[in-house]
């Protein structure tokens, strides 16, 4: 059967939660939350026995998974594996994300895209492309010698994907002016990352259309008086931020600071994950930089962070222990926020009518027991 009535769990609705009620399901999509009495006929009932329904998890910067990097096996299968593999974490929907490369390797990235989109890959709703127009002073992990200024070649191939969301991090200040506001007005969403921008790089880009901050406090100087840069633009605007919670990419004041000036609608939770999510690897190679995996951080032998061993379930649990928000407040930054930055808001990121039935049930404790996307 297509119609299932999921019973037995607290659901998490845009109003809050509901006891003693069932989630209505006809695939694709949710037809309905009602009371347990007034379950229609013709619904097949799910029995959960107990936990939360909350909606599936949204993570707009998935670099890998399941032993597979996206840079490195830019195909449909790389897609599916690596979606197969944060499933079982409660990410129903993701952006295959690309860090600095070579354009050869980004258009390969976005045709597979494309075409895991268009044969109907589950979960996959576009693709983040991070760099290579970053500022090299803080490039992170990334490969210099791959960072360049963007041009109307780029432009071009950034624009290009067709089908499902385009998001690309890029340093406003390395961008010549208008290029954002030609992004922007070409549909693709623009976020600001691994920068030195300064206040007025900041207004200026949102001026263009900028709408994010990519892993805020990260690879972008620190809130200074004088000086409040990317961070400060962040917290001071709209933006949406990114903000990566597995305990060694941000401190947890700091975690608790951006929840307080941004909310739950405003801060957004990501993995930045990289090819040792769901696996027991404990290396691997990033291009020629070996990456170790040590006490749940991913490190090159410098030191330096590279992406993060997080999957979105442990995010979430994070948030509520470190951050300390609500889990409503906490589900809401990984699926409502980061479906309202893609504009899928009311679509996706949600247990409504009419939204679509992807959908994570979970344990008391925050474990995920099961996932559906679109209603399977």
């Amino acid at each position: 059967m297509t119609r299932k009535a999921l019973i037995g769990a607290r659901i998490l609705t845009q109003s809050g939660w509901r006891t003693d009620h069932a989630l209505l399901i006809d695939r694709p999509t949710i037809v309905d939350v009602v009371s347990d009495s007034r379950v229609p006929t013709g619904f097949d009932p799910v029995r959960l026995g107990g936990g939360m329904l909350v909606p599936g998890f949204i993570d707009t910067q998935v670099n890998g998974g399941g032993a597979v990097l996206f840079n490195e096996s830019p195909t449909i299968d790389g897609i599916r594996a690596i979606a197969e593999a944060h499933r079982e974490f409660g990410t129903t929907a993701m952006l295959p994300t690309l860090i600095s490369d070579d354009f050869d390797v980004i258009e390969r990235g976005i045709a597979a895209v494309r075409g895991a989109i268009a044969i109907g890959i589950p979960g996959i709703l576009g693709i983040h492309i991070e760099g290579p127009f970053l500022n090299v002073e803080k490039k992170g992990i990334h490969d210099a010698s791959k960072i360049r200024k963007m041009d109307e070649r780029a432009v071009n191939l950034l624009s290009s994907l067709g089908l499902g969301k385009t998001l690309v991090t890029l340093a406003p200040e390395t961008v010549a002016p208008d290029l954002i506001a030609e992004l922007t007005a070409r549909g693709v969403i623009v976020s600001a990352g691994h920068t030195l921008a300064t206040s007025e790089d900041m207004d200026r880009a949102i001026s263009e259309g900028l709408q994010a901050i990519t892993h805020l406090f990260n690879a972008m100087p620190p809130l200074a008086s004088r000086t409040p840069g990317a961070a400060g633009a962040g917290l001071a605007s709209s933006l949406i931020c990114g903000v990566i919670a597995d305990g060694h990419h941000v401190h947890p004041t700091a975690m608790r600071a951006a929840f307080r000036a941004k909310g739950p609608d405003e801060l957004m939770l990501v993995t930045d994950a990289m090819p040792t999510v769901g696996t027991d690897i404990d290396t691997f190679l990033l291009g020629e930089t070996e990456i170790f995996r040590d006490r749940g951080a991913l490190r090159s032998r410098d030191g330096t962070l590279a992406g993060s061993d997080l999957d979105m379930a442990r995010a979430v649990r994070n948030a509520v222990s470190s951050m300390r928000v609500e889990l409503a407040d906490a589900c809401k930054m990984a699926s409502a926020t980061p479906a309202a930055l893609l504009g899928l808001a009311g679509t996706y990121g949600c247990l409504a009518p009419h939204a679509r039935a992807d959908i994570v049930h979970l344990s008391e404790d925050i474990e995920v027991v099961r996932t559906w996307i679109g209603g399977e």
